[in-house]
């Protein structure tokens, strides 16, 4: 058992420090949309929501303090970590499939496999425990819920279109959004844990197993880049097609977006107590939030090294400059134009 130490704490943090600007973009609109939620919460809570949990209960471990005590006193840590009194409950199940997942609106709870503590020591179980908290605490599971009831309503009374790729494009774009919220997850998972070597640690594992003296923690984060880099335009497009459906990003992937948020000296803010807080949550704005994120795409798009999006931005650019010369092209034929028929007016004119 690896012992306990001294641990920044956040008083008053909203899950918006945690949050990717895209999933936090969704999930402020989302929240403005006040009732809905509470009702959808209720229905859950009512139906599957209640049979997810008798079945774990008749067929896990309920984590106590008699039960899997390390992995309940480290919930309850990650939670004073994040100042929150609403601590999941958690369940262990049996399976050699190394998975973490968060389930329920109305009163969520956390599991995790036996595969997965098998993989990971202490320090790495935490960062899993802390996600999946970062999971709950946001609402992941109320809003994609929500999502879900909504795309299948829409399809039912025809609001949008249903066939072929308007369908596709829905679901792609509700899967991007998921992957987003992983991410986010990782940044709550990474504040629980706080060392970033540990969160390196746990997506080297989940990408190569338990032989971590086989690895290299600074290779791996290059082989992120060097995916973004690498081939020509048809690998882009494969690369689309590898993500379209995959509820979660790749762990290269995962490793190297939370290395960039903390180069990018996000993650120390927060750290220093530099972060939003719960009760300025109501004040938040949805269009700001939008901006924000699309803001970040931008820089991401402008900053990549995909071949398929350097050819969409260079493509673009020379989109643009080719309707800027036609724009020229016209203004001054129309120019021209006006400047003959002046000609024509005044020659007109003095032969009268």
């Amino acid at each position: 058992m690896t012992l306990s130490r001294q641990r920044a704490e956040f008083p008053g943090i909203s899950t918006r420090a945690w949050e990717h600007p895209a999933d936090r973009a969704a999930l402020v609109a989302l929240r403005s949309l006040r009732g809905f939620d509470t009702l959808l919460k209720g229905i859950s809570a009512l139906l599957r929501e209640r049979q997810h949990r008798l079945l774990y209960l008749a067929s896990g471990v309920r984590a106590d303090e008699r039960q899997f005590a390390d992995l309940h006193a480290t919930l309850h840590e990650c939670a004073s970590i994040l100042d929150t009194d609403t601590v999941p409950e958690l369940y262990v199940v049996q399976s050699p499939t190394v998975n973490a997942l968060t389930i329920g609106m109305d009163t969520p709870f956390i599991v995790v496999t036996t595969g997965l503590l098998d993989l990971l020591d202490d320090e790495e179980q935490r960062f899993v425990l802390g996600h999946e908290l970062g999971h709950a605490l946001s609402g992941h599971a109320v809003y994609r819920t929500m999502l879900m009831h909504l795309l299948r309503l829409a399809g039912s009374f025809g609001w949008v279109p249903i066939g072929g790729w308007g369908l596709r494009a829905m679901v792609a774009a509700l899967m991007e959004w998921q992957r987003k919220s992983e991410l986010s997850g990782d940044r709550a998972g990474l504040l629980c844990v706080q060392d970033p070597d540990v969160a390196l640690r746990v997506h080297m594992k989940t990408a190569g197993g338990t032989r971590l003296a086989a690895m290299d923690s600074q290779r791996f984060l290059a082989q992120a880049a060097e995916y973004e880099r690498t081939g020509d335009l048809r690998d882009g497009v494969l690369k689309l097609l590898n993500l379209e459906l995959q509820s979660h990003p790749f762990s290269v992937l995962r490793a190297g977006d939370l290395n960039r948020w903390v180069e990018r000296g996000d993650y120390g803010r927060i750290v220093g107590g530099d972060y939003p807080r719960r009760e300025d949550d109501t004040r938040a704005n949805p269009a700001e939030e939008f901006k924000s994120a699309a803001k970040g795409y931008k820089e991401n798009f402008d900053a990549s090294a995909d071949p398929l999006i350097t050819t969409l931005r260079d493509y673009g650019a020379s989109a643009v400059n080719t309707v800027g010369q036609g724009v020229t092209d016209v203004a001054t034929g129309v120019s021209r134009k006006i400047d003959e028929w002046r000609r024509n007016s005044a020659r007109k004119h003095d032969e009268d």
